[in-house]
């Protein structure tokens, strides 16, 4: 493996008033180079998109750097993240064997996991494959579609929408996604209005994110079933979560879907499906409360045994040494 670290360089995340210090890197891996985002100390910390880059996790990963060594990255042909091969798909398989390479680099594994939408489902693909690389999984809203009892109808709804994108009918592709998922797309924003650029995507990179979305990432992503045996049977705390306004929505069924699966309840994280650039401080509170299982959380007080747990007043030995 070959790391290519000569281009990184240190910044600031404008948009906090912390001034936190990002420091980004990257690393050769088969058939791509990564490029990712270093902030704060601690415990590693990997915080996973798909198709969402680095920059979707600003306010949450700057709000953890205190507690975390956070590491956020653009998943290959994203944005930063290059392809030797732009057709390639992106089963999340070989998403998972990134990440793992991603956290040998770091050598500061296992890693601590927050995966969120297609990150979330590599993140299962990341434990299932590499259960040494993992302490602790997050997983927010995977489109893990495949354990829906209408599996086959959101395949073909899903298939048929892609052949749209693909046949340069993108507007009804859009609308067709949106109204099978529930989410939606960020517009630029107001005129004479300034952008947020953590969050504002430049319209040339929405295009480029959308066209690989929709061509090489969305179906292996929702086509993939979670290795359940490997999940029930892994000993590291697996929490599933889905947000509190997304009920009823595509991606909080799978969720819960999952959930039901694994025999563990399913978390309550704020807000919707990207619940964490709308409210990022509570939602950093239950990634805290997640990933610190040996200290009695709140979700433990009020009655929920957290995932891979042992119940409340067993002993168990600290995590974070």
């Amino acid at each position: 493996m070959d790391a290519a670290t000569d281009g990184a360089r240190p910044g600031t995340d404008e948009d906090s008033p912390a001034h936190v210090t990002t420091t980004t890197r990257t690393l050769d891996v088969p058939g791509a180079r990564l490029c990712y985002d270093v902030r704060g100390h601690g415990p590693l910390l990997l915080m996973i998109g798909s198709p969402m880059g680095s920059r979707g996790f600003t306010a949450l990963a700057t709000l953890l750097a205190a507690d975390f060594t956070v590491v956020s990255y653009d998943p290959r042909g994203i944005l930063r993240s290059t392809l030797s091969d732009p057709d390639q798909p992106a089963p999340p398989e070989l998403v998972a064997d990134d990440v793992r390479r991603l956290i040998a680099e770091l050598d500061a594994g296992p890693a601590h996991v927050f995966g969120n939408s297609g990150g979330a489902t590599t993140g299962l693909a990341l434990l299932a494959r590499h259960p040494d690389a993992v302490r602790s999984l997050v997983a927010h809203e995977p489109p893990v579609t495949e354990l829906l009892p209408d599996a086959r109808q959101v395949r073909a709804a899903i298939d048929d929408l892609c052949e749209d994108y693909t046949a340069g009918r993108r507007d009804v592709a859009l609308r067709k996604y949106s109204a099978l998922s529930g989410v939606g797309f960020a517009s630029p924003p107001p005129a004479g209005q300034a952008s947020t650029r953590a969050l504002y995507t430049p319209p040339k990179d929405v295009r480029a994110i959308l066209d690989r979305f929709f061509g090489r990432i969305l179906q292996p992503t929702t086509r993939y079933r979670p290795d359940l045996d490997a999940l029930r049977t892994a000993s590291v705390p697996v929490v599933v979560a889905g947000g509190t306004t997304s009920r009823g929505q595509l991606y909080h069924r799978t969720a819960a879907a999952l959930a039901e699966l694994l025999d563990t309840p399913l978390a309550a994280f704020p807000a919707g499906h990207t619940g964490f650039q709308e409210h990022p401080e509570p939602f950093a509170d239950l990634l805290r409360e997640a990933f610190a299982p040996h200290r009695q959380t709140r979700m433990e007080r009020n009655g929920t045994q957290l995932p891979g747990q042992p119940p409340v007043g067993a002993h168990t030995e600290p995590l974070d040494h």
